[in-house]
């Protein structure tokens, strides 16, 4: 390990708030086709903010974006610096980035102040996750839409809750909801089993199965977590059992297992955009979580290949 990564390494195992999307083990497992590494600004040997990042080569451009199953990564700041230290934090981090064409990412909902990015000619764009704060489970039962525990209870009479060590089955599952929408999975077999080989070394994931009499697996869901919070990571359902609320009923004991189990009090669902799962997130009466997405362009060739690329996928 370099001495860049060894000290980063430390960090986070002095960082016990750092999200798992942070920590080097995980994104030892999930930076493929391209490396991680992370900027440090250090002051009398303590490191007072870092900047993780992924970086990666196309048509000979090298640029930093968001490794598969990430969902934050971009600054983030030691303690509770000052305004006036967090400008000249991010202005140092941002200066000891390498050499790039461009960067994409997204960042942590501790990142709220952007502006020194604004000044070196970043671009940001608002997006929104959802969670749940699981401090009483009685109210937020009580928190949910009418309609929704009526099918939650619908789904409790015909379903199963199997917690499973059995990642290749969730796969199987989860590549079935991509298939139904006429698209591929943005990751591999091999991809996403590197990424649980990690998660269950380090006893931080769950894969959670909704079963019927039969013994038929209508859906399945993958939860991750780390000191802070669970993440409601992955999902996936049978396009033929669909109608039986199977999804639903999982996120419901997705959240159980956070509470009872983990005994975490905030519940992520890690997004999303999508209008008909954000309906969902909200009738669950969870509440919105803005955070950054940042960009910046360095290079006007690579631009206006990521301009074609926009153009053709519309």
């Amino acid at each position: 390990m370099d001495v860049n990564k060894d000290t980063y390494a430390q960090f986070c195992r002095q960082t016990p708030e750092l999200p798992i999307f942070f920590q080097n083990w995980y994104l030892d497992a999930v930076t493929q086709e391209g490396e991680w590494d992370a900027a440090l600004v250090e002051s009398g040997g303590k490191v007072l903010g870092v900047w993780p990042y992924f970086l990666k080569k196309k048509a000979g451009f090298q640029y930093i974006t968001m490794p598969l199953f990430v969902k934050f990564m971009g600054p983030w700041l030691a303690g509770a610096p000052s305004l006036t230290e967090q400008h000249q934090l991010l202005q140092a981090l941002q200066e000891k980035l390498p050499k790039i064409a461009g960067i994409k990412q997204d960042c942590h909902y501790q990142f709220t102040n952007w502006l020194p990015l604004y000044w070196q000619g970043y671009q940001q764009t608002t997006k929104y996750s959802y969670r749940l704060d699981l401090t009483h489970l009685d109210q937020v039962q009580k928190n949910i839409n009418r309609n929704m525990r009526r099918n939650l209870l619908k789904a409790s009479q015909q379903l199963e809750a199997s917690l499973l060590n059995d990642p290749e089955q969730f796969f199987a599952i989860n590549e079935m909801s991509f298939s139904r929408q006429g698209l591929v999975a943005p990751y591999s077999k091999a991809q996403f089993l590197k990424h649980d080989q990690a998660l269950e070394q380090h006893q931080s994931r769950q894969i959670f199965f909704a079963k019927d009499a039969q013994g038929r697996p209508h859906a399945a869901a993958y939860l991750i977590w780390d000191k802070q919070s669970s993440y409601y990571h992955l999902a996936g359902d049978d396009p033929a059992l669909r109608q039986s609320g199977a999804s639903i009923f999982l996120i419901w004991e997705a959240i159980r297992f956070t509470k009872e189990v983990l005994e975490l009090d905030t519940f992520d669902f890690e997004g999303s955009m999508l209008p008909k799962i954000e309906a969902i997130r909200r009738q669950f009466g969870a509440q919105q979580q803005p955070y950054f997405y940042i960009q910046k362009y360095y290079s006007r060739p690579y631009q206006f290949l990521e301009q074609i690329k926009t153009w053709i996928g519309k």
